[in-house]
């Protein structure tokens, strides 16, 4: 399946440009055969961004061992932390909600979700997509391998949008770009990785950002559903060959997926995610969606970033608390913020503190590390 990509693509076409060098798709098929005869079994692999990396990796997939992209920061005591599944490819989660978990994923897997996606954004053969993310994510690793099976250009480097038609953008990365000023892609950015703050899109959009917000997960090859360019208020459709359904108690399932998060479909069959459902705080028997708080707090002028979070309460059981950041210059103080949020919350979902800080706790694909506030 591997070779059939690189070997369908045209030989001379750019596959890959990197920090450390350039391939054409004749150059990359002959260095991944050439080094396939040293693979088998599982082949961890150092998840730097340049061609050897993408060398290895097709390598792995040709030969068909098991890759397995290790984020090279790790301390060996966590690489061995990590555990394995079946596939031919296996990724491991972001590790928001505990120690990250594996995922084995099969090149049928990644073609299916190439194809959906080349659909859902109208993609055409001359494509160059920048990915400025971890490649031992998903998000990441799903650039250079959707390149491959279109045969366009993966762009691997810092988040510079210039000669390039599509990029896969994090909220944080595309909110430094439009701070910067930046150039964007001529065709589309696919914003995911974490939930989007709408007064973000809407900047996005006013500067005109080709943005398409997208909901997905590991399991699912990244994007499982994609939104139209534009879109303020939800993260899209289900891409081809997806299928997206709410369960009674509100959770998210892709396919057969439970995903843990909770959300809904609009008249339009477009997602809109509420929030995960291990991060309901009860509140004196009063359910609380911490998502839905830290939108408000996002939308006073003077917060850059907001994020909330239980704190065992003798009283209430668990107290809505809420640590927030301000934006440069902004004054506000937490007894400020909590008369305007009361102003557009019911009482319940009002934090009882709200605390200042310099930044909060992310992963590198922007998700809140929601355990590190308490």
């Amino acid at each position: 399946m591997i070779e059939s990509w690189l070997e369908r693509a045209a030989p001379d076409r750019v596959a890959v440009e990197a920090p450390d060098g350039v391939l054409t798709y004749a150059e990359l098929l002959a260095a991944a055969r050439d080094a396939a005869r040293g693979y088998s079994g599982r082949v961890e692999l150092a998840a730097t961004p340049g061609v050897e990396f993408v060398v290895r990796l097709h390598a792995c997939l040709l030969a068909g061992a098991r890759a397995v992209p290790i984020d090279p920061r790790l301390r060996a005591d966590e690489r061995a932390a990590l555990g394995d599944a079946p596939g031919d490819l296996v990724v491991h989660t972001s590790g928001t909600t505990g120690v990250p978990r594996p995922v084995g994923l099969t090149t049928t897997d990644i073609e299916a979700n190439a194809r959906g996606v080349a659909a859902a954004l109208g993609l055409t053969d001359d494509e160059r997509w920048l990915c400025p993310l971890p490649l031992s994510h998903i998000g990441g690793l799903m650039v250079l391998l959707r390149s491959a099976v279109y045969g366009t250009t993966a762009v691997l480097g810092p988040p510079d949008t210039g000669n390039v038609t599509v990029s896969s953008l994090v909220p944080t990365q595309l909110a430094r770009l439009l701070d910067a000023d930046a150039s964007p892609p001529s065709r589309a950015v696919l914003l995911g990785g974490a939930p989007a703050d709408p007064a973000l899109l809407v900047r996005a959009r006013d500067a005109g950002w080709p943005v398409a917000p997208s909901y997905g997960l590991t399991q699912t090859c990244s994007a499982a559903t994609i939104g139209e360019i534009g879109d303020t208020e939800t993260s899209g459709r289900p891409i081809p060959g997806v299928t997206v359904t709410i369960a009674p108690d509100q959770e998210i399932v892709v396919g057969s997926v439970h995903t843990g998060d909770l959300g809904r479909l609009d008249e339009r069959g477009r997602l809109i995610v509420v929030g995960r459902k291990t991060d309901t705080i009860v509140t004196g028997g009063e359910n609380v969606a911490p998502a839905e708080v830290e939108a408000v707090l996002r939308a006073h002028p003077a917060v850059a970033d907001a994020g909330v979070f239980a704190r065992p309460h003798a009283e209430w059981g668990e107290a809505v608390t809420a640590r927030v950041v301000l934006r440069p210059g902004a004054q506000a103080t937490g007894d400020e913020l909590r008369a305007y949020a009361a102003e557009r919350l019911a009482r319940f979902k009002v934090p009882k503190a709200v605390e200042l800080a310099d930044e909060l706790p992310r992963t590198e694909s922007g998700k809140l590390l929601r355990r590190e506030l308490a």
